[in-house]
């Protein structure tokens, strides 16, 4: 998967099939999305148990969250790549190609997490909290699926860090080119950064304010997408002649920061 050459840290992906048992094959993308899913699970258990809040409800209502979440995920590409899926209707759901969006797990965990707690009279924020301290870690994991399938890379580089991209997987533009920057390995490490700040800085400070955590996500996260994004060759949509995922940064970085302008406003007046 690494090549050093000269100094260099090369990504090279083994492909997308971890192994084949019989005709099953099961793909390195599914098994990362599972472990990032995991991990986010367990810190979000360990904030629920010192928040007094019962685990089993936690557990199911993260299953109702990765369920809905994929779901979000993948009606979110699927609706900004129309002409490409319309074309092909039968790779919708081939999930294990990749084509989910973190802007639709968001989006749609969040309906999800209002009609919960609406339902249920819970705090909304509080446990927006909850999900938005571990969702970070979860996606740090879960980028590396797009390494594996040579996806979601940037634009041509001669950097000492890049990724080999098989001729199949690049941009008609790109052909004569074989590196490319590693966007899914920044993303992955902004992702990290995210995360221990929001769980080591953030949370232990802020923990006694609902919405702190949240909001800090979505300015912290957005930051770091919106300029990823730039270097990005795969962008399904635009606006503006900006691609979509920097157009929705931008929208939660306002949001975010609305937010906390908001909750410390309303501690101080109220």
């Amino acid at each position: 998967m690494f090549q050093p050459e000269t100094a260099a840290l090369i990504f090279k992906s083994p492909g997308q099939i971890l192994l084949g048992i019989g005709d099953l094959d099961i793909y390195w993308y599914g098994i990362l999305i599972a472990a990032g899913f995991l991990a986010g699970l367990g810190i979000t258990l360990h904030i629920a148990k010192q928040e007094n809040i019962d685990p089993d409800s936690i557990i199911n209502l993260a299953t109702l969250l990765l369920v809905g979440g994929i779901v979000f995920a993948r009606l979110y590409y699927v609706i900004f790549s129309r002409d490409y899926f319309f074309s092909h209707p039968a790779e919708i759901f081939m999930l294990w190609q990749g084509g989910l969006s973190i802007h639709g797990v968001i989006i749609g965990c969040f309906l999800l997490l209002l009609v919960y707690t609406g339902i249920k009279k819970l705090p909304l924020l509080k446990y927006t909290d909850l999900f938005a301290c571990a969702l970070p870690l979860g996606q740090a994991i879960g980028r590396w699926g797009n390494f594996f399938n040579s996806e979601a890379f940037g634009t041509p580089t001669e950097f000492a860090l890049k990724v080999f991209i098989p001729l199949q997987n690049r941009p008609a533009q790109y052909v004569g080119y074989e590196y490319f920057h590693p966007t899914f390995f920044y993303e992955s490490i902004w992702n990290l950064a995210v995360f221990l700040i929001l769980f080591f800085l953030i949370r232990p400070r802020f923990k006694m304010i609902n919405g702190v955590v949240t909001f800090s996500y979505l300015v912290l996260y957005s930051l770091g997408r919106f300029f990823i994004e730039g270097l990005r060759t795969d962008n399904i949509y635009s606006v503006l002649g900006l691609p979509i995922a920097q157009v929705v940064s931008m929208i939660l970085i306002i949001a975010g920061v609305s937010g906390l302008i908001t909750i410390f406003w309303l501690k101080k007046n109220v």
